[in-house]
């Protein structure tokens, strides 16, 4: 049996976390039901690790090593990082991000993939079929991937509190205005609507190089 004091030290916790989890969503839905701004989150080249690849990359039953935790919820950068080998060349230091996932996943951008030797199509994440694949080297192996290889499509994530409002539902598409001397406006950005999330739109160093976006920086929502 658990001591007193532990257990109120358990359930403050509990309290003090969903405090914090509905407060987010009521910043969230006040920031985005007031104004469609959305926080940018800028992502570089990385992968998401199968149980089976985990092993064969970094030993049998190896576990990441959790480096920073993402915006959304449960998601982080591991400190484990593995090359990637194309036919035409390598990328190193390519980081994993966690948890592990059903199937591996390697995102990169149209210019890694010239590096690579590789055309990675533009895919919302999981669509994986008919993608190229590469080999991918750890500290204990390495895994040569048939498919798995992608360029992320830009998507926002976003709460269904944050999107109804909005008049928004999951799998749309909606455009993005940036401002600023390189603003512009981004066609075809997917609308993910997931319980499990948190207000951001995802887009790659390219795009964000190209209309001089960085972390945490605002974009608006454009509805027809």
């Amino acid at each position: 049996m658990q001591p007193v004091d532990d257990t109120i030290a358990l359930i403050v916790s509990q309290i003090m976390a969903e405090s914090r989890i509905a407060a987010r969503k009521a910043t969230e839905r006040e920031k985005a039901s007031a104004s469609g701004l959305v926080p940018v989150g800028v992502s570089n080249r990385h992968l998401h690790l199968s149980r089976c690849d985990m092993d064969a990359l970094f030993g049998p039953g190896s576990e990441l090593t959790r480096k920073k935790a993402m915006k959304q919820p449960g998601q982080y950068a591991a400190e484990e990082t593995v090359t990637l080998r194309g036919p035409k060349g390598e990328l190193r230091k390519v980081r994993v991000l966690g948890p592990l996932r059903k199937e591996t996943q390697i995102e990169i951008s149209v210019a890694d993939g010239f590096v690579l030797g590789v055309k990675p199509p533009l895919r919302m994440s999981g669509k994986l079929a008919g993608s190229p694949g590469v080999e991918i080297i750890g500290p204990a192996g390495s895994v040569k991937k048939h498919d798995g290889v992608i360029a992320a499509q830009r998507h926002i994530h976003m709460l269904p509190e944050t999107a109804a409002p909005l008049g928004l539902v999951n799998g749309e598409e909606v455009a993005v205005e940036v401002q600023g001397p390189r603003g512009g406006v981004m066609e075809h950005v997917a609308v993910r609507v997931a319980e499990n999330s948190a207000l951001e739109l995802h887009i790659d160093i390219e795009e964000a190089n190209a209309l001089g976006l960085k972390n945490d920086d605002l974009v608006r929502i454009l509805k027809a």
